[in-house]
């Protein structure tokens, strides 16, 4: 089995905002001396763990990443009848396994970790069983008892076992992630354009005054965006147990999210529903490199995506005959070239797993 697979994404975005700063406007990077427009490693991560590929391919094994199990807990607990502060008690009891409580918002069957915690399908059942025992009578074990109970390291949980998890207070039970995603930068130089927009009150009368009820100001940019994605497929199997059926559906789907979900970011305001145009896959044991160099000069012309493709490949060329292949095995996909299909590049990128 090829312990590395390597994917580099090429994607054209409309004029969009899909990953904003703290003032509201794209994220942006200056490389290669240029200002260009970024998407967050996170945001991609996040809309991967929310797309169609992950909810149909990995249905029942993904987590949740919340402060809220406690309060998922007291629900439960009620339904089954238990009393406000009884539901409280014992949901407090199992959510301390993964964080302390914020005590600060402890009201009103609120009972939230002040930590986000990655759990999984296996934990949260495991937390909310305990929780019924101990309705029904049974002693609920001591803290340390709980914890042995409740946590899980190979744990079935797809996402967790790819983006990994830390839990400050359990060392024991982090997960080093097997997937690496970059932030994706556009090929080019990219400005960061002034949407200047006007919203009409639809009850005022024409012999009113004419004026907007509304002005606002948004930020908004296109291009094409490189993205690359660096999986220890070796990782991902140690990770789910040597489940090695969920790893190749893991893998299948994060390719599919990776090459059809965006962040969600203004998405009623743009409809920035966009799909990659060119992807290429290695699979090898050899130390992983980013393409990324291919686009510090920034790609230039009439067609992008077109300049982004060479340019990728005229890099990856170089860089092989410099060190040596750093791949066994690849698979491309480019829409304009009417070269592969997606389903190709999944079959390739999760060969050799189960």
């Amino acid at each position: 089995m090829s312990r590395f697979l390597q994917l580099h994404f090429l994607t054209v975005y409309p004029p969009s905002n899909p990953n904003r700063d703290d003032t509201g406007r794209p994220k942006h990077a200056v490389y290669g001396g240029v200002h260009r427009l970024r998407l967050s490693s996170q945001s991609l991560k996040r809309a991967a763990r929310q797309s169609e590929a992950f909810a149909s391919r990995l249905a029942g094994h993904t987590g949740e990443r919340t402060q809220r199990l406690g309060e998922q807990v007291v629900a439960h607990l009620l339904a089954k009848g238990a009393k406000p502060a009884e539901a409280e008690t014992l949901s407090r009891a199992v959510a301390e396994v993964f964080g302390k409580i914020d005590e600060a918002q402890a009201k009103d069957h609120i009972i939230r970790t002040r930590q986000l915690a990655f759990v999984s399908p296996d934990e949260r059942r495991m937390a909310v069983a305990l929780a019924e025992k101990a309705l029904a009578g049974e002693p609920m074990p001591a803290k340390d008892e709980l914890k042995r109970l409740i946590l899980r390291t190979a744990d079935g949980a797809a996402d967790i076992a790819m983006f990994g998890r830390m839990l400050a207070d359990e060392p024991d039970y982090n997960r080093d992630a097997a997937v690496q995603v970059a932030h994706a930068i556009t090929t080019h130089a990219a400005a960061v354009e002034d949407d200047y927009y006007t919203a009409v009150d639809d009850l005022k009368k024409p012999a009113e005054d004419t004026g907007a009820g509304f002005i606002g100001e948004a930020g908004f940019g296109s291009g094409v965006y490189y993205l690359y994605v660096c999986v220890n497929r070796a990782l991902l199997v140690d990770n789910l147990a040597g489940d090695g059926t969920l790893a190749t559906a893991s893998i299948e789907a994060l390719v599919q999210a990776l090459a059809t979900a965006t962040p969600s970011g203004k998405r009623n305001s743009f409809a920035h529903h966009a799909r990659a145009g060119y992807i290429l896959a290695e699979r090898g044991d050899q130390q992983p490199r980013s393409l990324a160099a291919s686009f510090l000069t920034p790609v230039e012309g009439p067609d992008l995506m077109a300049a982004s493709v060479t340019a990728l490949r005229t890099l990856r060329e170089q860089m092989d005959r410099a060190y040596g292949k750093c791949w066994d095995a690849d698979a491309e996909m480019s829409v304009a070239e009417e070269l592969g299909t997606l389903k190709a590049v999944q079959d390739f990128a999760a060969a050799g797993l189960d």
